[in-house]
């Protein structure tokens, strides 16, 4: 290796523990994904900082936890993800790690989606990214989700234990989808079925131009988030329909990205981590979150467990399934690690290098991983033991041996009293430090959210315009 180590992070939207093969699932054929944790390490116990995608994805840029950086609940008006057109976002002066990589040399890109807010202040390029291709936010936030499925959309989050609050920006009368280079809108309600390989095609690009430096590519896809469009040669080959279909094209995408690292010389330069930014959402020809308690938006397992993979030829040994319990914010510091660039030091980071862990070593000391969900804490997880606290408004604890009892069925709270008292202390002190809106906590280690006065929306919709605008050409990168 002759420079320092190129990384390609590859998030998931929705996509569930149980949706590939080399994780169980019988449904969806995903080779190159089982190839690559053949060809590296699979992890069992990965979680993401929440079951929701902004605060989840916020939490694994910053390597904290999502209410240490004001996403949830009161602090981003009740509303459980970022909507279009909201006042909050990432503030401005969180230290990303793409900014971490991009002051040290990196070239930098997102391809994607990114859902940490849509103000000018917030976008990616204002948070260590070079450049950008994709949506502002999910793809279910455009036109196409409203009126109709206003009704069904806030059944499904009440459902989850979620609920949208009433008055929540920009539900009823949403604006068109925008699509987004850098910081400009080049099209309205873009034809999702051809994004994923126009979002492949960016990338490729971007590693061609940047083989001769180290580079960071952060593609967050839109699949498996409703609604799926995806394309008929994907849909003839699926054995569960249009999901099925879409998980296949984010097989098939892993594929073309390695193929060209290994074109290009790249292969053994580059470390590639595969996960999703939460657990599936259940639904009749949907995903599946295997042997997992319940689905996203919530707390249980499936809300938070999902799939990792970390592929990095000569550096992380072939075909390891790592246990131990980690999380998307480790990815922070181990990241930064790869690329021997520090972590800032003048804020509290939740993350830890799992360098060591990843090269065949011990891994981290074992800490207590909380569960948020909103603005509240409502479990923790400590070793082998799991302490439910909270069940949406209701207070109630449970207490579950996730080595024994992945699926959460059997509540063992009188069986181990001095288990619960540990972890009651450790949900108390989290209250304290991370806030607690349900019970009226203000966090002391938390900072503020980005948040601008005169918000506005990056596309307005016009009833005599058509849904579909003619895209701008866009200018060849240099």
């Amino acid at each position: 290796m002759t420079q320092r180590p190129n990384v390609i992070l590859i998030n998931c939207d929705d996509l569930g523990w149980g949706d590939l093969s080399c994780y169980g699932s019988d449904q969806h054929h995903t080779p190159t994904l089982d190839r690559m944790a053949d060809e590296g390490a699979r992890f069992t116990n990965f979680y993401m900082a929440s079951p929701l995608c902004s605060p989840s994805r916020a939490a694994m840029l910053t390597g904290s936890y999502p209410l240490r950086v004001g996403f949830g609940g009161r602090s981003i008006d009740n509303a459980p993800v970022l909507f279009p057109g909201q006042a909050q976002g990432l503030h401005p002066d969180e230290i990303t790690i793409a900014r971490l990589l991009q002051e040290s040399g990196y070239a930098t890109r997102i391809v994607g989606k990114w859902h940490c807010g849509d103000q000018p202040d917030f976008l990616p390029t204002r948070h260590g990214f070079d450049g950008w291709f994709g949506l502002p936010y999910s793809n279910d936030m455009g036109r196409q989700a409203s009126p109709e499925m206003v009704g069904p959309y806030r059944e499904t989050m009440a459902a989850l234990g979620t609920p949208v609050p009433k008055d929540a920006p920009m539900l009823a009368e949403r604006p068109p989808l925008p699509l987004m280079l850098d910081e400009e809108v080049v099209a309205e309600q873009p034809d999702q079925a051809a994004l994923t390989e126009r979002y492949v095609a960016d990338a490729v690009q971007f590693l061609r131009h940047n083989r001769d430096r180290p580079f960071f590519l952060y593609l967050a896809h839109l699949y498996v988030h409703l609604p799926i469009y995806v394309q008929d040669r994907f849909v003839r080959t699926s054995s569960n329909g249009r999901y099925g279909a879409a998980v296949h094209c984010i097989d098939w995408s892993t594929a073309v990205l390695l193929r060209e690292l290994e074109s290009l010389g790249l292969d053994h330069d580059t470390v590639v981590v595969f996960t999703s930014d939460n657990g599936a959402l259940i639904r009749d020809g949907g995903g599946s979150n295997g042997p997992l308690r319940a689905a996203k938006g919530t707390t249980w397992e499936g809300g938070q467990r999902v799939p990792c993979i970390v592929r990095w030829p000569g550096r992380v040994s072939a075909g390891r399934i790592i246990e131990d319990v980690v999380n998307a914010m480790d990815l922070y510091p181990t990241i930064a690690g790869w690329c021997e660039v520090d972590v800032p030091d003048d804020r509290t980071l939740d993350g830890r290098d799992l360098g060591s862990l990843l090269y065949g070593g011990d891994g981290p000391d074992e800490a207590p991983f909380f569960y948020m969900l909103g603005g509240n804490v409502e479990a923790v997880r400590l070793g082998r033991w799991k302490l439910h606290v909270r069940k949406w408004n209701e207070e109630r604890v449970r207490l579950y041996d996730l080595v024994h009892d992945i699926g959460e069925r059997h509540d063992l709270v009188d069986e181990h009293p001095e288990v619960v008292a540990e972890l009651l202390t450790l949900i108390s002190a989290a209250r304290s430090e991370f806030g607690d809106d349900a019970s009226e906590i203000a966090g002391s280690g938390v900072r503020p959210v980005g948040r601008v006065s005169d918000p506005i929306t990056l596309t307005t919709f016009d009833e005599d315009a058509p849904y579909y605008m003619a895209e701008y050409d866009l200018p060849e990168r240099g």
